[in-house]
């Protein structure tokens, strides 16, 4: 292994035996021996990230090259190196992001060009963009912008680069930028061919790791140890050890064995080796197709149509066909197509060689079937197709790309030569049960009957009888799983009438026309975009306040420079900690038995309640409480797999009691948090009795993962005298956690120092819970004396962090029959889970804005937050306005849909407009959101493609198109103070600025840099106020030494507070430095700086920002509870598929009154992560819970966050021009959260195009749609004959898999 231009930390090239280190144990060198890549890398090199730790997310990804002696070529590929064990890696070269490029040496094209095209945010997740990146033109030098976005496909979190509407980067322009790969590479091919006839043998503690030379080999130690895994990409079995906790004593790792990587081309088809790389697969398929007649590789299209949307590139660039296979996941999409194609799996072993057909009696291990314990797979024929072959793949996921499917299917027909009689007939179907399942029986049936209209419906009816699937199956969907099966089956059944058309034109009819849209599927084209921002002409050229300056690290981000809090260097003596978990929703703790955990090696104590020298939390909230994923006590131990293994020897007696999970229950049992909300305006009775006509309706709205790439993380660090602690913690609220370690430690605040350097990511989900697990690594380090590092894995963190609150609303409504809203009334609830945490607040703001754009005279809602024994809700992003805003634009499309006007007819004639009131009596202007909303409708061309949208609806009925035009009204800021003791909130900040000798400045603030470029605006407003050069600024941290009593950075208003003080500092030194430039107007900067000095004037300022004036009174239901307001609209065009409920998003169009931005680049990230954010919200992420309250969802294998495939096709932000805000900092607006809810635009667009298909079908227009509205809910509310036909289960009959808790 080694790292280009960076010392490597281990020499693959020596490793045989052990791994060097002559000073290292031997569970040590277990630990390094078969960990994964990035656990190892975090020693030295940082820049490599761990965001998930099994392969979904991309921020662990590196470059392996490696020689292949077949081809006899160095072959690079990108892979998560989180799956990759080290063992693997013998005799590669592994190139890391520090490899690449570094500012301490020189920043490759794709760092410098991600950079200044403003491509990071948080920049957690960029090393591995750039490493995606960097891997990709290593093989292609001049890539596609379709190859450019399947390297994306790995799990990246989307970010927007500014590209031209031709797809060339913005810098193509600047001369001296290259896109040179050159780089040196140890000598592999010497390295291969020394490897050749050695076995490599790792040994460590409880698992030996053999390479084997040959093939002959490989099966004797087959034949030794029957039960090993043979392992070659580690995708699976890989997996399996990390979440399923699986041990296996021998790895058989046969990569070098050439017989398992042969191509050949045979008379019946395509020989693949078993350890072919399914990216290999993909390419091998694709010069075949090429190069082949059509009637041959029908099989091969299906098998690439599959791999196109299979994982994404890191995955397919290790895993193997043969660990495909062998694995038979029911989700795994090839399968079914080898099946169907009857693909031969070609055996050995030391009994000799023999040939099993791969049907789907393999796939479900029926043991006649199947292979033998000591047998392997060396090669498998795929076979060319026949004329009279038709072979189809289908899946549908979550996500259009890198993700599990929900359903997968493959279908294939052979007829009577010349006819359209069944000779044969293959229908299997993954995703239904335990394994891959064939409808066989059904297509025995039907062989012999003519491809027609009535075999469709017997063979539906036959294999919805064939095809069982319990109510209770785990994964749930169960209905929408039904209909898959007979929805798949059409649009089989269509593809191949099309086909025999096009086979024998004479003979068979055409396809009706309007049924031609049930075949393909949507096809994912590299986004492109417009941004449209002012500049004022007569700023001087210097001042870069207004203009796009690229992210402060944003260049680190792209190197890996960038460090976080677990990219910082152990401490001698560091400790690891792990938490015990409560498995329960509802328990009392009998007893905590800790004995065995101390018998783990390296356990150095357990941490409890009775730990904790102080208070033990807030009144609200404890460190250690129950509900399941609350923490009940921590192990520490000398590394992190030790603290977790003695965690897991932890036993907890529970005396389990009834849980409350849903806000249903939490109503009817009375549960609540705090008291309700209410605000009401004008009279809501004499309203209701002057409307034309009255509805009433519902609506859930589901929880929200924030999924910031950084865990949480926290390094304690005892000081050593005086009870002093540095703090380093992953979080937006760096006060809140001086003042609970404070608290909990029973000392002054004084000797706590919270650090921040960055955070990774956050949206909210880094306010109050990074205090308690600084709580408890504090605890620990207090106990034994020594450092203590706790760093979340990613299910902890979605488990115990808590979500957006699920939200259930009630809505009764009047209206006139022109479509005038005269009355609403409105209730709301949130799920808040087990404590407080935030939620009254978020019920505050959903009350507060629930008018969102809207006037209506007489208004009333009310909310209570519910109290329930899940984990505790928390602040996210929008914070209530993306559920509150939701459901209002509910409630106004029910109107629409009422009246039988146009949706926007009914907002347009709504919509605040001019000098106005909120129900609260907050006094606005919201002149900016009827522009926002004439120009938006300017812009996206509105009114011409919704024609167009109709007309296609017309033409086609299996896909529709729907358009929506959505307004916003958001808030900025806060209503009350953080801890709710008071009516009055300031949003105070301050900060420090020193001015040194050498004229150099250093900056520091009260805000924390979540990824929303703070920092980056900070310096812009030093270099104004200052009227120096940016070169000049420097921002090292955030910290609670420099600036005490910060305030969360949250609620939008983080630049702009902290700007204030920023700007108020520097206006104290250049007011100080006045007299030094009068008499010396034309002296440099560091000349006054100088003789500033001399003269014994203080270079060192405090500035300070009082903040705003916000209040709510709620007595009185009245108040100025916001500072200001930002408007926006946007425009959102998508297709859906009818049969599959897919969708497609097209074009969004979003118009923002961001006023004058300090840093449009920034603010339009912002808007644009915002709206993408949304989008999953809203259509995408679920949270799955079960009944007895465990929540699945707990990584990027089962909640799926939208990728770069779900960004609009054309994607435009326009800033209203023109206008100022007078109370923000250089007349800015807050950009942070508006973005979230505008994705709504999306949720509306599919609806209309669901409207299209239920007025065209006769099907009751008025309908409730929930939130996330996904492919189950798009494909069953677009009723039709299929889903009518499919068996349906009685609620309380059975037990479901899953509940819904909004």
């Amino acid at each position: 292994m080694n790292t280009e231009n960076c010392p490597p930390l281990l020499n693959t090239s020596q490793m045989t035996g052990d791994l060097g280190g002559g000073n290292a144990n031997k569970r040590e060198m277990e630990n390094q021996a078969f960990s994964s890549l990035t656990t190892s890398f975090a020693v030295c090199l940082t820049g490599t990230k761990k965001g998930c730790g099994i392969g979904g997310c991309g921020a662990c990804t590196v470059m392996i090259s490696t020689y292949d002696p077949v081809s006899k070529k160095i072959l690079h590929y990108p892979a998560n190196s989180c799956l990759l064990p080290i063992c693997s890696l013998h005799g590669t070269a592994v190139t890391t992001v520090e490899g690449v490029g570094s500012t301490k040496t020189r920043i490759h094209p794709i760092q410098e060009r991600l950079a200044k095209c403003h491509g990071s945010q948080c920049g957690f997740c960029t090393p591995g963009m750039v490493m995606s990146m960097y891997a990709l033109l290593r093989n292609h030098p001049e890539p596609s912008m379709e190859q450019i976005t399947a390297a994306l496909d790995g799990g990246f979190e989307p970010t927007c680069c500014q590209l031209r509407g031709t797809g060339q980067c913005c810098l193509d322009q600047e001369g001296g930028v290259s896109s040179s790969t050159k780089s040196v590479l140890f000598p592999l091919q010497r390295m291969a061919q020394e490897q050749q006839g050695r076995t490599l043998v790792f040994q460590g503690e409880r698992t030996m790791w053999i390479s084997p030379a040959s093939l002959r080999e490989l099966l004797e130690l087959k034949t030794k140890y029957p039960k090993a895994p043979v392992v070659v990409g580690n995708t699976s079995v890989g997996l399996d050890m990390k979440i399923g906790g699986v041990h296996h004593p021998v790895i058989l790792h046969p990569d070098r064995i050439s017989e398992l990587r042969i191509v050949n081309n045979t008379n019946n088809g395509l020989v693949i080796g078993a350890a072919c790389r399914l990216a290999q697969l993909r390419d091998i398929l694709m010069k075949a197709v090429s190069g082949l007649p059509e009637e041959k590789t029908k099989i091969f299209c299906a098998l690439l149509q599959q791999l196109r949307t299979l994982a994404g590139e890191q995955i397919r660039s290790l895993a193997s066909l043969g660990g495909h296979i062998v694995s038979r996941g029911s989700t795994w999409d090839l399968n079914p197509v080898l099946a169907v194609g009857n693909s031969v799996l070609n055996l050995t072993s030391t009994d000799g060689k023999r040939q099993i057909p791969l049907t789907d009696d393999f796939l479900s291990g029926c043991k006649n079937a199947d292979i033998k314990p000591n047998e392997i797979i060396v090669s498998v024929l795929i076979p060319y197709s026949k004329k009279d072959d038709f072979v189809s793949a289908f899946r549908q996921a979550e996500r259009r790309k890198n993700a599990l499917s929900i359903v997968n299917s493959a279908m294939r027909v052979l007829f009577k030569p010349g006819t359209n009689v069944i000779m044969d007939l293959n229908i299997l179907y993954g995703g239904i049960g335990s394994t891959t399942v064939s409808a066989r029986k059904s297509c025995q049936k039907l062989v012999g009957r003519q491809w027609n209209e009535h075999m469709l419906g017997e063979a539906c009816r036959l294999v919805l009888g064939e095809i069982f699937l319990s109510p209770s199956a785990p994964g749930g969907k169960v209905e929408y799983r039904r209909a898959l099966l007979v929805s798949f089956l059409f649009k089989f059944y269509l593809q191949v009438l099309h086909g025999l058309k096009i086979l024998d034109p004479s003979k068979y009819p055409d396809l009706p026309k309007k049924y031609m849209s049930a075949l393909g599927n949507f096809e994912c084209r590299p986004p492109q975009g417009r941004q449209v921002y002012q500049v004022n002409p007569e700023q001087p050229p210097q001042d870069p306040v207004g203009h796009p300056i690229m992210h402060q690290s944003g260049v680190k981000h792209a190197t890996g420079e960038a460090v976080y809090c677990d990219d910082m260097h152990p401490i001698d003596g560091e400790l690891s900690l792990a938490v015990v978990k409560s498995s329960k929703a509802h328990a009392k703790i009998v007893s905590i038995d800790a004995s065995e955990a101390f018998k783990v090696p390296g356990v150095v104590d357990v941490v409890t309640a009775s730990d904790v020298p102080g208070e033990n939390g807030t009144k609200n909230e404890k460190a250690f409480v129950i509900c399941v994923g609350q923490i009940i006590c921590a192990v520490v131990a000398e590394s992190d797999i030790q603290a977790k293994r003695g965690a897991e020897k932890v036993k907890i007696q529970y005396e389990e009691l009834e849980p409350i999970l849903t806000i249903e229950d939490a109503i009817k049992h009375n549960s609540y948090i705090g008291k309700e909300k209410k605000v009401e305006k004008g009279n809501i009775e004499k309203g209701f009795n002057s409307a034309d006509e009255i509805i009433e309706g519902e609506m859930h709205i589901g929880g929200q993962e924030h999924f910031y790439l950084e865990p949480n993380s926290v390094l304690v660090v005892p000081r050593g005298e005086d009870n002093e602690m540095d703090v380093y913690s992953s979080t937006q609220y760096s006060s809140n956690v001086q003042e609970l370690v404070a608290s909990a430690l029973d000392i002054q605040s004084n000797k706590i120092m919270c650090h921040i350097k960055r955070v990774g990511g956050a949206f909210g989900g880094k306010i109050t819970k990074p205090s308690y697990f600084a709580v408890i690594a504090a605890v620990a380090a207090n106990k034994t004396g020594r450092p203590v590092r706790f760093i979340l894995e990613r299910h902890d963190d979605m488990l115990i962090v808590g979500n957006r609150h699920p939200f259930f609303g009630k809505y009764k409504v009047g209206f006139m029959n022109d479509g005038r809203i005269v009355a609403a009334d409105i209730q709301a609830y949130i799920n808040a889970g087990c404590t407080p945490d935030e939620s009254e607040m978020v019920i505050e703001f959903i009350v507060l804005k629930m008018d969102n754009a809207y006037k209506i005279p007489n208004f009333r809602v009310r909310g209570r937050a519910c109290k329930t024994h899940l984990p505790s809700n928390t602040a996210f992003r929008g914070f209530g306005f993306p559920q509150s805003g939701l459901f209002a634009e509910t409630w106004v499309t029910a109107v629409a849909t009422q009246t039988g006007l146009p949706p926007e007819q009914v907002r347009d004639m709504n919509m605040y407009e001019g000098l106005n009131v909120t129900p609260f009596k907050e006094q606005f202007d919201a002149t900016n959101l009827r522009k926002c909303w004439t120009e938006c409708l300017e812009k996206s061309e509105y009114y011409s493609r919704k024609t167009a949208a109709e007309e296609f609806n017309k033409q086609n009925y299996w896909k529709k198109k729907g358009i929506a035009i959505i307004p916003m009204k958001f808030t900025a800021g806060f209503n009350k103070t953080f801890y709710h003791q008071g009516q009055w909130t300031k949003h105070q900040a301050a900060a420090l600025v020193h001015i040194y000798k050498d004229g150099s400045v250093l900056v520091t603030h009260g805000g924390v840099e979540l990824g929303q470029g703070i920092h980056t605006k900070m310096l812009q407003v030093a270099s104004r106020e200052l009227k120096v050069p940016l070169s000049y600024i420097h921002l090292c941290e955030t910290s609670t030494t420099t600036v005490p009593n910060a305030l969360i950075t949250a609620g939008s208003v983080g630049s702009e507070t902290n700007g204030k003080a920023v700007q108020d500092a520097c206006q104290i030194l250049r007011k100080r430095l006045e007299p030094i430039i009068q008499k010396n107007p034309e002296g440099k900067w560091e000349d006054w700086i100088k003789e500033a000095f001399q003269e014994s004037i203080s270079l060192s300022a405090t500035g300070y920002f009082k903040g705003y004036v916000t209040y709510m009174n709620w007595e009185k239901e009245e108040g100025h509870a916001f500072p200001y307001f930002i408007f926006g609209v946007a425009c959102s065009e998508v297709e859906i598929d009818c049969l599959t409920g897919d969708h497609q998003n097209i074009r969004t169009d979003i118009v923002m009154d961001a006023c004058f931005s300090i840093n449009p680049a920034v603010d339009i990230g912002q808007i644009e992560g915002g709206f993408i954010q949304g989008v999953g919200l809203f259509t995408m992420e679920e949270i799955k819970v079960s009944p007895e309250g465990k929540q699945y969802t707990l990584g990027p294998d089962t909640y799926k966050i939208p990728a770069v495939c779900d960004i609009p096709e054309q994607f435009n932000v326009y800033f209203l021009p023109n206008t100022r805000n007078p109370i923000a900092i250089y007349s800015s607006k807050g950009m942070g959260e508006a973005g979230v809810f505008l994705g709504s635009s999306v949720f509306f667009a599919i609806r209309d195009a669901i409207a299209s298909v239920r007025k065209e079908r006769g099907l009751p227009e008025n309908f409730t749609l929930n939130s996330p509205l996904t492919t189950e809910q798009i494909r069953m509310v677009c009723a039709d004959d299929f889903t009518e036909m499919i068996p349906r289960d009685k609620p309380g009959t059975y037990k479901p898999w899953d509940i819904e808790v909004a």
